[in-house]
């Protein structure tokens, strides 16, 4: 990590966090004493024995973690009430003023960058880009694609043409990526064994898609329909609870990614969102949770490319880091970091630009008080936040 100082003298967009351990979520190793110079929306120089350049804004870690900004691969930001209702009937700018503070607190709480998997699309993508409201990085894939009798909340579709027809429209309004349902899901009236979608529909999705460089996110939870998802090319398989080995073997040979969602059932199964729910949406959500983390330890000790989601809606955004404790329980801190950011990028198309302290790197950045090496709750802790930067800007800053 020592680098020669090839720093000019600074400008008033450049900046420095000196003094501090700084965690590589690739390796899983933290590197003490080092200094990052950010010039502009970009990490110029990351070394231990950088020179800062004069009139640089200099901010000491000094006992603190320097990491990049977390990636969430599953959010919902336009769902801004957990009662699907009101979204149909609430008016769409009223959604959007909502949404607005949704995606602030999502960067507030260290997420630089989410990937919405059905409900946003390029308007309040642009109000991020423009800075008209302040939240992360957002890659939108716009309606979430079913068949009648589908997910719910979705657009619906039947047969190749309308499919291709439904896809070609969001490419062509900037969709980062496609989702579609291709099975039951717990909040759905479809049965979660249920298929959606023919083999031959599929396909022609995953077609429309890789002819405008993009990708296809598949709905699944069962094996079944995993496996047939990822045979027809479908490159993220959302939630996944109940893989097989069949399903494990699969990813690997496609290179695939995983984007299990275990924080959604952990607080659907909290009172009084229980309770809440319809008789048959409780009996579905028995055993998800469980489920789904036996399915992540397997792939997790198979090698598989795991992103980290969430899948929140409504009061539940709020429970966004609970993610990383659900997963401690199967998994190590180090491969849950790696998933929140490295991963993460790879997925979203953007590796070498986030998810990393590198040089030429987007400067999304976050200082933590402690080391989440070694408990991963520290970034659940209130205050331990002390810095939180995207695109070299300052929107936290604790440190002196």
């Amino acid at each position: 990590m020592n680098l020669p100082n090839l720093l000019a003298s600074a400008d008033d967009k450049t900046m420095a966090i000196r003094n501090t351990s700084l965690l590589d979520t690739r390796t899983g190793q933290m590197f003490k004493d080092q200094t990052v110079v950010v010039r502009g929306p970009r990490i110029e120089v990351v070394g231990q024995e950088t020179s800062i350049p004069p009139g640089a804004k200099t901010l000491d870690g000094r006992g603190m973690t320097l990491m990049p900004g977390l990636i969430d691969a599953h959010s919902h930001v336009m769902q801004v009430s957990g009662n699907f209702n009101d979204l149909l009937e609430w008016s769409p700018y009223y959604i959007g003023a909502r949404a607005a503070d949704v995606l602030k607190d999502m960067l507030q709480r260290g997420f630089t960058t989410t990937r919405d998997m059905g409900g946003a699309d390029a308007g309040i993508a642009r109000a991020l880009e423009e800075g008209l409201i302040e939240g992360p990085r957002l890659k939108f894939g716009g309606p979430i694609i079913a068949p009648t009798g589908g997910h719910s909340m979705t657009k619906v579709c039947d047969g190749e043409v309308e499919l291709r027809r439904a896809i070609r429209k969001e490419l062509r309004d900037g969709a980062d990526h496609i989702k579609l349902t291709v099975s039951g899901g717990v909040i759905s009236k479809m049965r979660m064994e249920s298929l959606g979608f023919t083999e031959k529909e599929l396909k022609a999705a995953v077609e429309e898609a890789h002819m405008a460089h993009r990708y296809v996110g598949a709905h699944a939870y069962t094996a079944e329909a995993v496996n047939r998802a990822l045979r027809c090319g479908i490159r993220s398989i959302e939630h996944g609870n109940y893989l097989d080995d069949e399903s494990i073997r699969l990813f690997l040979e496609t290179d695939s990614y995983y984007v299990p969602t275990l924080a959604t059932y952990w607080y659907l199964t909290q009172e009084p969102h229980f309770s809440a729910l319809p008789k048959d949406k409780q009996s579905k959500l028995q055993g998800v949770l469980d489920a789904g983390l036996d399915s992540l330890a397997r792939a997790s000790e198979a090698g598989v490319k795991i992103a980290y989601g969430t899948d929140l809606h409504g009061a539940g955004h709020k429970h966004q880091l609970m993610e990383l404790t659900l997963r401690a329980k199967v998994q190590r801190p180090s491969d849950i970091l790696r998933s929140a950011t490295v991963v993460g990028a790879e997925l979203l198309n953007m590796a070498g630009q986030i998810g990393e302290i590198r040089a030429g790197a987007l400067a999304d950045l976050l200082v933590v008080d402690g080391n989440p090496l070694q408990d991963i709750d520290v970034l659940r802790k209130p205050g331990a936040l002390k810095v939180v930067m995207i695109n070299g800007r300052l929107v936290t800053n604790q440190l002196s």
